[in-house]
């Protein structure tokens, strides 16, 4: 299992390209099954949710072909890889739990294969490391256009007599994977679907402007109101992923934290305004330049600030445990709130190793702002809190080893080599030991 070893102390400087989102790519890999047509999708980041959404899609039938290796161009801007899609000849309607269980995303094959085949079988994803992330309100909203759902030996099947039904659907709670699902199933769907309390999230937004380029009648569109007209059937496309806004938030923590000064290439301020007035009040100057965002801090130290959890446009809990390594050393006290997941403070205590003063109460941790981090051997627990150390180590003083770094490479593509760029003492070292055959 790979480790990442950081020499603390250094400021961050230079350019950072931001990557494409995976949290859009994923919906967008599975909207090919609602099309027997081609659709190619670019600015693709190359992680490991990528490669095992890939790998359920072609399991299903889907072929893919992979363009493009990512690289920078001499502009600075990322290439990214183009990944085409075509789902014309889709044999297998069943998402077995070995892939499933590795990734919750994988549950956004339901919609697209029940609308337009029929049918669909696809395992329950099981637990997550950061809380409960139930699928109820997925298959409410599908029972509500008519389909019938039997959950029987950890697998969830259901199907349809006919097609899919429009509906007016309010969802209880606000749900990226439900509006998501509910959204491609209800592109191709007999009649006007209605989405209440619908996620705002960009991710949903690029999800929703892809199918609007495949042909689907959507309005609404960022709101947390979404019509949708379906329509016969969809078309394929060529369709760029947006930038990774959760990627540019870590990268300006790290410069942050560093007292450093970078450029975020291909970030977008417009899809961070919640993170960028908390940066802002910490003492962080976040500016607009024509090739994305520059990172400064201005003051000598970073200001405590009290944070609070929410969907978008919220605060992202997505970048909680980010934040929460940058006020571990501000000047004073400061207070973050967990509102969407009941167990996302699992970095505090690798944090703590690191010399951080956090007190968890209940769904609220108060941070006591120290002068100096030190380095320490900490244990990566899910994806967001393993970059949360690394950001933590990059401003400690000494060395930080960070155990079980796999979690990194679900979000963060070349996270190392990104870092290294800009003046940080970061290598990844592979511990993984030569199989040996013992002579009799």
């Amino acid at each position: 299992m790979d480790k990442i070893r950081i020499i603390g102390g250094a400021p961050l400087v230079g350019s950072i390209p931001i990557s494409g989102a995976k949290n859009a790519a994923l919906p967008l890999m599975t909207a090919a099954l609602l099309t027997d047509e081609k659709l190619t999708l670019s600015n693709l980041p190359y992680l490991a949710d990528i490669v095992t959404m890939a790998s359920l899609l072609a399991q299903h039938g889907v072929a893919l072909t992979m363009n493009g290796d990512g690289k920078r161009s001499a502009t600075g801007l990322t290439l990214g890889r183009v990944l085409t899609l075509d789902a014309s000849n889709v044999n297998n309607l069943t998402a077995p739990y070995d892939v499933v269980r590795t990734m919750r995303a994988s549950v956004l094959v339901l919609g697209p294969l029940l609308a337009r085949f029929g049918s669909a079988k696809v395992s329950l994803p099981g637990g997550c490391a950061i809380g409960t992330r139930p699928i109820d309100l997925h298959l409410k909203a599908l029972e509500q256009m008519g389909a019938e759902i039997e959950l029987q030996d950890g697998y969830i099947h259901a199907k349809i007599v006919g097609r899919l039904k429009g509906a007016a659907i309010r969802f209880e709670k606000v749900s990226v994977g439900a509006t998501e699902n509910i959204l491609m199933a209800a592109s191709i769907a007999d009649g006007e679907t209605i989405l209440y309390n619908a996620a705002r999230e960009p991710e949903v937004c690029d999800l929703a402007h892809c199918l609007q380029k495949m042909g689907a009648k959507i309005e609404g569109i960022g709101s947390d109101e979404i019509h949708i007209q379906g329509v016969d059937r969809l078309h394929g496309c060529d369709y760029a992923v947006i930038g990774d806004r959760i990627e540019t938030g870590s990268f300006a923590a790290a410069a942050a934290i560093t007292g450093g000064d970078v450029e975020l290439i291909g970030g977008r301020m417009d899809l961070l305004q919640a993170v960028v007035e908390k940066f802002e009040a910490a003492g962080i100057s976040i500016t607009e330049t024509e090739r994305g965002m520059r990172v400064k801090r201005v003051a000598d130290r970073i200001q405590g600030i009290d944070i609070m959890t929410h969907p978008y446009p919220g605060f992202p809990t997505d970048m909680q445990a980010q934040m929460m390594a940058l006020l571990s050393v501000a000047e004073g006290a400061s207070m973050v709130t967990e509102t969407i997941f009941e167990n996302r403070y699992m970095h505090v205590p690798e944090l703590t190793r690191m010399g951080a003063n956090i007190v968890v109460h209940g769904s609220s941790a108060m941070i006591r702002g120290v002068p100096k981090l030190r380095g320490a051997e900490v244990m990566a627990t899910d994806l967001r809190a393993s970059v949360s150390l690394v950001i933590a180590a990059l401003a400690a003083e000494g060395e930080t080893m960070i155990h079980r770094v796999y979690h990194l490479d679900r979000g963060y593509e070349r996270l190392e080599e990104k870092l290294a760029s800009c003046g940080a003492t970061i290598e990844r070292i592979s511990t993984r030991q030569p199989f040996k055959v013992e002579a009799a």
